[in-house]
């Protein structure tokens, strides 16, 4: 696993926890510091993407982690390789993604991060992404997209502003402590020895942001369990960057919520 740089200093990540808008159950948070509190939250996406054009308008980066399984793994197209499908990613353990709250975490993920990367694009259209931590600390992308994973041992208590900005701000301290300290401490997870198909990747170029076209078959970074990172090509540089947006961040407070064996039959879907 290749090495970070230490980039958390100053920088703003937004966690967001996915979940029902109707209900209340969506929340996002952004942190800039491992000991300062929350700098704002919310529980509107609309506020999330603010978020980001703020904080890449004052920095020109920023970091969006989503609370949901944002890449997938796809077995070789081989005669009998279907019968690996849905099933566990390398050290999901009985938490699959294509289990139970994994599912539907990934189905209610992919639709609001297309609707909030497709925001930001028709705000500030020249932002570059990756989901590639190494080619973010590197300054070869503006923007960092991560996958989080906030459950059992890593589930926070219930805050003032409910359960779901809790999660949301784990999820991005957690974010902010890896791109800080390194990957020492994160518990590993990956699509390998399968193929991956990185569905935030997919999201973020359907949004019309600009990423790097290898990166739909490389892993995304992932926290608090792993986080995979890729060489970027030397190469390879964003454009400078314009926001053709200067609102600021709204921030209001969230509302309460009202080793090749296959893997047993519990991490495939319910």
């Amino acid at each position: 696993m290749g090495q970070t740089r230490n980039c958390g200093r100053n920088m703003r990540v937004v966690g967001v926890d996915v979940g029902s808008v109707k209900q209340s159950n969506f929340a996002w948070a952004v942190v800039d510091s491992p000991e300062r509190a929350v700098v704002s939250c919310g529980d509107d996406p609309e506020g999330a993407v603010q978020a980001l054009v703020q904080s890449l308008t004052e920095d020109s980066r920023a970091v969006l982690v989503v609370e949901a399984p944002m890449a997938v793994p796809v077995p070789a197209p081989d005669i009998d390789g279907w019968q690996w499908l849905g099933r566990a990613r390398t050290g999901e353990g009985n938490r699959a993604w294509s289990a139970g709250a994994g599912a539907g975490a990934l189905a209610t993920g992919v639709a609001q991060t297309a609707w909030m990367l497709s925001r930001l694009h028709a705000l500030a259209p020249r932002v570059v992404a990756t989901t590639q931590a190494e080619c973010f600390t590197a300054g070869k992308a503006h923007l960092l997209l991560a996958e989080a994973f906030v459950s059992g041992a890593g589930k926070p208590a219930q805050g003032a502003a409910g359960q779901h900005a809790a999660d949301a701000e784990a999820a991005a301290r957690a974010t902010l402590d890896y791109l800080t300290h390194g990957p020492e401490g994160f518990l590993q997870v990956s699509c390998a020895p399968r193929r991956c198909f990185n569905v935030l990747a997919a999201t973020a170029s359907w949004a019309g942001l600009l990423v790097p076209g290898d990166e739909l078959q490389q892993d995304v970074s992932r926290m608090p369990r792993k986080v995979r990172t890729a060489e970027c090509p030397a190469s390879w540089s964003p454009p400078s960057f314009e926001c053709h947006c200067m609102t600021p961040c709204r921030r209001k407070a969230a509302r309460k919520p009202p080793a090749e064996s296959p893997p047993s039959d519990s991490a495939a879907p319910d």
